[in-house]
């Protein structure tokens, strides 16, 4: 029985509702009189619009952004690339570095050598020098080549002394190399020592 009472007092409420609001929709707006009325298709469309406008925008947005990773990480593989090749070109620096030493004993000895009298003495040693020599260049190790009268350039050499130039062309100018430099590729790796005349 109380169940009964539940949902008859519930359904008069509804029944209440609705009358209420029939009511409120037959009354006239007089507040709005003087407004336009405005549409219900209207409001949706401008919505619709400006939701359109915000997708547009983040579309953009992440385009660009995706344009920008891609730039960079193309920079990046390019940039990778070259450092591997760099360092394939370089990879025997120190190795080649610790043989110069051997190679300036090697001067060092055929001038000493060509002013005895044993010839065959210094052909054997050409001939060994000259085979590290080219063992050497095929490696990429080239000499730097400046000599005496040369003028001088702080980029490709390093002047150990000034002393008064012996002539006056040789002012500013390479009056001995005292020691050989050497370059692996575009790199030099030992600059030449030399004098400079004053």
């Amino acid at each position: 029985m109380k169940f009964k009472n539940i949902f008859n007092n519930t359904s008069k409420m509804n029944t209440e509702d609705t009358s209420q609001e029939q009511e409120l929709n037959a009354a006239p707006l007089e507040n709005n009189s003087n407004e336009t009325p405005v549409t219900e298709a209207e409001i949706p469309a401008a919505e619709t619009l400006s939701v359109e406008e915000q997708l547009q925008e983040q579309l953009a947005a992440e385009k660009d952004k995706h344009i920008r990773l891609f730039a960079e990480f193309e920079n990046y593989k390019k940039r990778t690339s070259k450092e591997r090749i760099e360092l394939f070109k370089t990879a025997n620096q120190e190795v080649l570095q610790a043989l110069l030493p051997v190679m300036d004993d090697f001067d060092r000895a055929l001038v000493q050598i060509s002013k005895s009298e044993d010839e065959l003495m210094l052909k054997g040693v050409e001939l060994i020098f000259n085979k590290l020599k080219d063992t050497l260049a095929s490696k990429g190790l080239e000499e730097v080549e400046i000599k005496a009268g040369d003028t001088f350039n702080a980029d490709f050499a390093e002047a150990i002394t000034q002393i008064p130039a012996p002539t006056p062309k040789l002012k500013g100018k390479i009056v001995d190399v005292l020691e050989k430099g050497y370059k692996l590729g575009d790199k030099i790796i030992r600059f030449p020592k030399v004098v400079i005349g004053q």
